[in-house]
């Protein structure tokens, strides 16, 4: 079992690691993993912006104003010690009903 305390988690580089569309694609790893789930456009990908730094980028993950942006499960690496997934959101995506039912279903599959 992996220790970290809160203060030093996020103090590591973080990157983006893969996109899984499917729980068959889920990268294999053996990290404690950490799952960003809520409504579309509340603000998970920015949360995981705040809390961690990248190199090279200004920010990790992709933030956009429309809701339904994050479609795939989106897995970025913080050092060696976890693994952030940002799920797609639920609620207020502008996608067609079954769109957002696939993602519903990835995000309950998941956890």
């Amino acid at each position: 079992m992996v220790k970290f305390s809160g203060r030093t988690l996020f103090e590591a580089t973080a990157k983006f690691y893969q996109s899984a569309p499917t729980l068959t694609a889920c990268p294999n790893h053996r990290l404690p993993e950490v799952a960003f789930s809520g409504r579309s456009n509340v603000g998970k990908s920015s949360l995981i912006n705040a809390l961690t730094r990248s190199e090279g980028k200004k920010k990790l993950a992709l933030v956009a104003k429309t809701p339904g942006r994050t479609q795939m499960l989106n897995f970025f690496q913080v050092g060696r010690s976890v693994m952030l997934v940002d799920l797609p959101g639920y609620g207020f995506a502008k996608a067609p009903k079954d769109v957002v039912e696939t993602w519903t279903r990835l995000n309950e599959d998941f956890l």
